[in-house]
């Protein structure tokens, strides 16, 4: 293990359907380069000598997790997810929690179709965020020109794409401030798209790390087909 890099617990919510794929099955079950979405967002994580171990996030009735070779992996365990994202993350903070994890214990969670993240930008963020008072998350700077629309689809203004930037995954916290910050806003009923929006909602301010921007997160046909694409090319 690389003493300069923290140990961390890794969170992987996966009870997503992905509609938007318009697939026979959830998104992170469709096949990329020979395994499915979902083994290729684990396995980062799984070849990492700092991993302590990992929470998958399921739907409860999912069919399709068993007949992956990493569901006897030793180091993952399974959780019931939630309709919400937050709800599945929160579960999977408590499960932490009932094993033993410490609250000052790092947490990572990572998107299930975020298939390409790099050991270079795992190892990044790891190594910036160790001892940082807050977490943070990888994060790219916006490329092209943005603009603000009205309700009819018309331009409002320019945005200054200089201050913005696209959130990514992994985005890595505090366990105990994280599920804190989850478990308040739930109750709050405050809406929360990711870990780092929890953690803003509590009055933090995340950090951004920059990383590689094919860490892309498949969302429609096109994201695959491009992943798909790409990987034939490295062969």
């Amino acid at each position: 293990m690389n003493p300069s890099l923290p140990a961390f617990w890794a969170v992987v919510p996966a009870a997503g359907v992905g509609a938007r794929m318009a697939a026979d099955r959830p998104k992170q079950y469709l096949q990329l380069g020979g395994r499915t979405i979902l083994e290729h967002s684990l396995g980062c994580f799984l070849d990492h000598p700092s991993l302590k171990g990992l929470v998958v996030c399921l739907a409860v009735d999912d069919p399709y997790w068993p007949n992956l070779a990493c569901a006897g992996d030793w180091r993952i365990q399974r959780v019931d997810g939630d309709d919400e994202r937050s709800g599945s993350v929160l579960n999977a903070l408590l499960h932490l929690h009932a094993q033993g994890a410490d609250d000052e214990d790092w947490v990572l969670v990572h998107d299930a179709a975020r298939p390409n993240l790099s050991g270079d930008d795992l190892d990044k963020l790891l190594s910036e965020l160790a001892d940082d008072p807050v977490g943070g998350l990888l994060a790219v700077p916006a490329r092209d020109t943005l603009k603000r629309v009205d309700k009819q689809g018309r331009v409002v203004e320019t945005v200054d794409r200089s201050v913005i930037w696209q959130a990514y995954t992994p985005q890595m916290f505090r366990l105990g401030a994280l599920h804190r910050a989850l478990a308040d806003s739930l109750v709050a009923d405050a809406v929360i798209t990711d870990e780092a929006s929890a953690m803003e909602w509590a009055g933090l301010a995340p950090r951004l790390i920059e990383g590689r921007a094919d860490n892309v997160k498949v969302t429609r046909p096109e994201d695959l087909e491009w992943l798909q694409q790409r990987w034939s090319n490295r062969r």
